[in-house]
């Protein structure tokens, strides 16, 4: 059953007639108070409640009212209903623990689609689940092209099966070179939107002067260049999936916009007055820290809060390192066919020396050194060496061979920044360090302890 909390008997009526004929059961409130009464009451499966109660519309008492649930019924989803004046107030929503947020006047089937993925949200939440594992995931969901069983990356695809079905905006972090764009074509694989459209966008590479030519198409005649008409990226991929990747390159202008969009559902090609309904799922990814960029008032907060529903953190391939002889095994595989070399095999000592890369550009780097190796391979089995000599042809990045001025630093000084760097790298990992700097553990820890560097004795 759904609670419908809104001082507007008009209001109350229109969401109670939507949902009953999408087939939920409802119950109104007209204020806190009648609020509170009814929860103690029933066991209400979700609650839309309005930002306001009085003549005063601060927002407020609707604040104080998401408080109040969010600490007596915790696991129950609450989505805020608010008009653009005071977004700032269902952000500061979101932050409390509201599970969505729409504006006035709504998109009834965007409303709809709203409460369909909170309660859908709710429920896998509470879905506990046996021991997982890689065989069971993939006797569920598709992950075809997604290679590993890391518990990490398991914990990870369940995840995205479980959020798959639902039209819940996800937004996917992690360093370069991690698979983002994968888990973005997973999402769509395994969702209800599967058979329609999956459009990338690379907002990284769109000019704020042509962001909304590029995402909303223009009539042609709409400025000096428009010679014909073109078709937006939100059109093509109308009723199916959009990733926008590297949103964090996104100036702030262009996030308004975007914004508005992924509130309204609607937008306008350039050219033509009329507006258009959009229905689409949206994935976004960013290898920056965007939680950073909100405080630095360089990403908009009400932006962050509409694309992140559901994060999902990719671990480095270092921090999964147990998954690189299956990665380099798929690679292999596949190249075999490429280079009509069928009799191809990768040694064990090779692949447990890929193992101990540091691989800051993780499987996209790996995958390149494994087809350079492969490109150039004299032998059917692939040694450490052949990967060594390619690895050393990898391009150095800036500052890699950059050394202090002569004079400005003491060897015992570059020592103890190169060890605090490896221990910073390798996330304190003592064997890895060592093998990475060619120390022994108790030489490390006796640099360690020379230089007060802090590590964990019991490692």
């Amino acid at each position: 059953m759904i609670l419908i909390i809104d001082d507007d008997v008009a209001v109350r009526a229109s969401l109670s007639l939507l949902l009953k004929q999408n087939g939920y059961k409802t119950n109104e409130a007209a204020n806190p108070k009648e609020a509170l009464q009814l929860a103690e009451l029933h066991p209400f499966d979700l609650a839309i409640m309005d930002m306001n109660f009085s003549i005063n519309t601060t927002g407020h008492d609707g604040l104080d009212l998401l408080s109040k649930f969010k600490r007596l019924y915790p696991k129950l989803p609450v989505i805020l209903i608010t008009g653009w004046g005071s977004i700032n107030l269902a952000v500061e929503g979101m932050r409390l623990g509201a599970a969505d947020f729409i504006t006035k006047p709504w998109s009834n089937d965007y409303l709809v689609q709203a409460v369909r993925t909170a309660l859908s949200l709710s429920q896998q939440a509470a879905d506990v689940g046996g021991a997982l594992t890689r065989q069971k995931l993939d006797q569920q969901y598709d992950f075809s092209n997604i290679i590993g069983q890391d518990p990490q990356l398991l914990q990870i695809l369940k995840k995205i099966g479980q959020i798959a079905p639902t039209d819940a905006s996800v937004l996917i972090e992690g360093e370069s070179g991690t698979g983002k764009e994968l888990i973005a074509e997973a999402i769509h694989r395994n969702s209800l939107r599967k058979s329609q459209p999956f459009v990338k966008v690379n907002l990284g590479g769109i000019s704020s002067t042509l962001f909304e030519s590029e995402m909303f198409g223009h009539k042609r005649g709409a400025f000096t260049d428009a010679k014909s008409d073109r078709t937006g990226r939100f059109e093509m991929a109308n009723k199916g999936t959009i990733f926008l990747d590297e949103i964090g390159e996104l100036d702030l202008g262009s996030q308004v916009k975007l914004l508005r969009v992924l509130q309204d559902r609607t937008y306008e090609v350039l050219g033509d007055s009329r507006s258009r309904k959009l229905d689409i799922r949206v994935v976004c990814a960013t290898n920056r820290d965007l939680a950073k960029l909100v405080e630095e008032g360089r990403f908009r907060e009400d932006l962050y809060y509409r694309i992140n529903l559901i994060k999902v953190k990719l671990p480095a391939l270092r921090e999964r390192e147990g998954d690189v002889p299956l990665l380099v095994q798929y690679f292999v595989s596949n190249l075999k066919k490429t280079y009509n070399h069928p009799q191809l095999e990768v040694s064990q000592r090779a692949l447990e020396w890929l193992k101990e890369l540091p691989l800051p550009g993780n499987i996209r780097e790996l995958k390149n050194l494994v087809e350079r190796t492969v490109l150039v391979a004299e032998r059917d089995v692939l040694q450490a060496e052949d990967f060594q000599a390619q690895a050393q042809q990898s391009p150095a990045k800036p500052g890699d061979k950059n050394l202090p001025a002569v004079g400005t630093m003491t060897l015992e000084e570059m020592e103890a920044s190169m060890i605090r760097k490896s221990m910073d790298f390798y996330h304190n990992n003592i064997s890895k360090v060592a093998r990475a700097l060619g120390l022994s553990r108790a030489a490390l820890y006796r640099r360690l302890d020379k230089f007060n560097i802090p590590y964990d004795a019991a490692d």
